[in-house]
């Protein structure tokens, strides 16, 4: 964070020297319109040259130093000493042929591992795990992976090549080397918002591989999600009179949305519904620490332009992949336990397609349950509760 701060103030500085540079220009140039000595302007330029250059590889030293310092805290006992046998460890792994990253935590290495799945396509969720999810580290070696397309691994696959099978090809080659690293047999799972579907995705594709599934914020139909969402933003907009947003809505139409603006297109109704469950009064710890997030040392300053550059750009190049998913349909019958940890108020992703889903979902074992002061993101809104509640089903505690 400390580097990140200079390097803002080095930014803001050399956008300064930079006007300064353009002032000296200007005024040279008047100088020699009028025949002019033009001296003084020149010995101004210079020396804001020289300033510029100097912040500029000022600024580049500092975002290099930023990304080989990134790592994960270490984690430490009641006396502030690191925990023994514990494990905090921020690692570049090559998963078919990708370089990504994981942030690898847990008091004892040989707690059962856990593997969280990010939202997105294009979220990371290191940092906001490692404080909302603090508790699993007691009983878990939690796993967090930044999928191709973003955060640390923004740049792992192009764009324009990352597909849904790409997610679990990566998803299943991490998984193994988890299960060689640790030396056991199954992992634990665990997803949100898109990382629920990606969880089943990998249930369903390699089931020998994890003891059971836990899907929070659910996502079950992406384009019955999204028509879904974007009426409730309708109703919403005009009930509370806000036309602007009504006005965009009915500008882009209804989705699904294709092209160069699936982004900003969904982004009018989903900010909007993030905004709506963060002024209920009924779901606690509602917002979103995005700045703390990206400013956390598990990122550096190119990580941390790439948590947004993902959000933006990968979300735009996957979503659209992912209209023609229905759980209902194509992943009924599945082999290991799945359970659903589901906000009373989520409004984002609609608990009525969940349960469908439960009814029609065949297993060894399911079940449902409900954070009464939740939305999208239980794990972060009842966070204690969701850590219990993760104990007592995968491990029965």
């Amino acid at each position: 964070m400390v580097i990140a701060i200079i390097t803002g103030l080095l930014l803001i500085a050399a956008i300064i020297s930079f006007i300064f540079f353009m002032v000296c220009a200007v005024q040279i140039a008047i100088c020699r319109r009028k025949r002019v000595s033009s001296k003084t302007a020149s010995v101004r330029l210079k020396k804001s040259a020289f300033l510029l250059a100097g912040l500029a590889v000022l600024m580049t030293i500092l975002i290099t130093l930023s990304q080989f310092t990134a790592h994960t805290p270490q984690i430490l006992n009641e006396n502030g000493t690191v925990q023994t046998n514990s494990i905090a460890e921020l690692n570049q792994v090559e998963l078919n042929g990708h370089q990504e990253w994981i942030s690898i935590r847990g008091k004892s290495r040989r707690n059962p591992v856990l593997l969280f799945l990010a939202g997105g396509p294009g979220g990371t969720q290191m940092a906001a795990t490692r404080y909302a999810l603090a508790g699993l580290e007691e009983r878990f070696v939690v796993v967090n992976w930044d999928q191709p397309g973003s955060g640390k691994s923004y740049n792992a696959v192009s764009k324009d090549k990352i597909t849904v099978d790409t997610y679990i090809k990566d998803g299943i080659a991490l998984t193994d080397l988890l299960r060689k690293r640790f030396g056991t047999e199954k992992i634990y799972l665990m997803g949100e918002s898109w990382g629920s579907a990606l969880g089943i995705f990998l249930a369903d594709a390699t089931p020998e591989k994890y003891h059971a599934f836990i899907g929070t914020g659910q996502m079950v139909d992406f384009k019955e999600t999204e028509i879904t969402d974007y009426k409730k933003v309708m109703e919403l907009a005009k009930t509370s009179g806000d036309e602007k947003v009504v006005q965009k809505l009915v500008a882009n139409g209804m989705p699904p949305y294709y092209g160069k603006d699936v982004t900003w297109k969904s982004a009018v109704y989903l900010n909007y519904l993030s905004n709506y469950m963060e002024k209920n009064p009924e779901i606690t710890n509602g917002g979103y620490h995005t700045i703390r997030d990206m400013l956390s040392p598990e990122y550096g300053i190119v990580d941390s332009v790439n948590y947004l550059r993902g959000i933006i750009h990968t979300f735009n190049q996957v979503y659209p992949q992912l209209y023609n998913i229905d759980l209902r349909k194509q992943y009924t019958k599945l082999k290991i336990p799945i359970y659903f940890f589901l906000g009373k108020h989520d409004a984002n992703a609609p608990a009525s397609l969940t349960q469908q889903y439960y009814n029609n979902l065949e297993t060894s074992q399911k079940g449902i349950i409900w954070f009464e002061h939740s939305g999208h993101s239980p794990w972060m809104n009842e966070n204690k509760l969701f850590i219990s509640q993760t104990i007592r089903v995968f491990l029965g505690k």
